[in-house]
């Protein structure tokens, strides 16, 4: 099981800012930014290229999800969000996840 899968069984203690039936939303434990949160599908499937047309409703659901929560977690002045896949992009948990970074002024580059 990977960690994810813990962390949503709750194997995993984790900082939860929002769950429902197909995501959660967690503090990352190692910001890259004033506030950095990643949204967690529920079920397990490693990258973006592995989902299925089901999982990819679940995504959007969970962008949609996002969008409304934008101003309870402090993200009012906008957020940057990254999906890793694969090795050479140094996806560390092969459970898709997305990254969401705001709270500050964020460099135009990623380097």
């Amino acid at each position: 099981m990977c960690v994810f899968c813990k962390i949503i069984k709750g194997v995993i203690p984790s900082q939860k800012m929002y769950e429902d039936n197909d995501i959660i939303i967690i503090k990352d434990i190692n910001p890259e930014a004033k506030l950095h949160y990643l949204m967690i599908p529920k079920q397990h499937f490693a990258n973006i290229c592995e989902m299925t047309e089901e999982q990819s409703i679940i995504m959007a659901r969970g962008f949609r999800t996002l969008a409304k929560l934008t101003s309870s977690l402090g993200l009012d002045g906008g957020f940057r969000l990254i999906s890793n896949k694969g090795k050479d992009a140094c996806q560390s948990v092969e459970h898709l996840h997305v990254h969401i970074l705001g709270g500050e002024q964020l460099p135009e580059r990623i380097n």
